[in-house]
């Protein structure tokens, strides 16, 4: 019922008031009047007015390249998406897929595609041979791409094996001594043409068991 309904009503009540109340009293009377069920009746719930204020809100947004409302509530809503998974990345970092797929390729120098058990597997067959630098070259690749699997440090074309090591002494600060001999012994053959040693191959061996067994600080944090 409109206010002008509501108003001849008051005027045409049997039991109205005079016609020339004060102010005050015809704000009284009209209050009064308003305040029957039929009046209330008629108002919007909060659910209502929560709907039209969406409404209106969506209705607002300035069509893109002549879309309409829905259309555009969709471009809307495909930008919280991507804004929400850009968010994801900067908390969680890269998924662990990607990360797996960056574990094969370029190491120290050289395009590798061997996992870290094949890796091993070389350098163990080498040193039964006797060939104790390509048994501490392939112990030490080994090294770096179990913890690349893992997640854990991943190498990069112009990765050197001793910012390997540095960078895996992040996650491991108890082996930082043996991950900088180990790398130490790995320019020496890889570099220097120096024939390494058993005890040298022992020594990377025994840090690549022992890392393998080993719980980094930062699990599954690229360092």
């Amino acid at each position: 019922m409109s206010l002008p309904h509501a108003i001849t009503r008051i005027i045409g009540s049997p039991s109205a008031p005079p016609l020339d109340p004060n102010s005050t009293e015809a704000r009284q009377q009209l209050a009064h009047e308003l305040a029957k069920a039929g009046y209330q009746s008629a108002k919007p719930t909060l659910i209502q007015l929560i709907e039209k204020a969406l409404s209106d809100w969506f209705a607002s947004i300035r069509p893109i390249g002549g879309a309409g409302v829905g259309d555009s509530l969709g471009v809307v809503i495909v930008i919280l998406v991507i804004a929400a998974l850009a968010v994801g990345f900067l908390i969680f970092g890269v998924p662990r897929l990607n990360r797996r797929a960056r574990s094969v390729g370029a190491l120290f120098g050289d395009e590798d595609e061997r996992d870290s058990v094949t890796l091993r597997r070389a350098a163990e067959a080498a040193a039964a041979a006797g060939d104790y630098a390509t048994a501490i070259a392939e112990e030490f690749r080994a090294i770096a791409r179990g913890l690349s699997e893992r997640t854990v440090v991943v190498t990069f074309p112009g990765t050197t094996a001793h910012g390997f090591a540095e960078q895996a002494a992040l996650s491991f600060p108890s082996s930082r001594g043996a991950l900088r001999a180990a790398g130490d012994s790995f320019d020496g053959v890889r570099y220097l043409s120096t024939s390494g040693s058993e005890a040298e191959w022992l020594g990377v061996s025994a840090l690549e068991r022992a890392l393998r067994a080993a719980k980094p600080i930062l699990e599954g944090a690229l360092a």
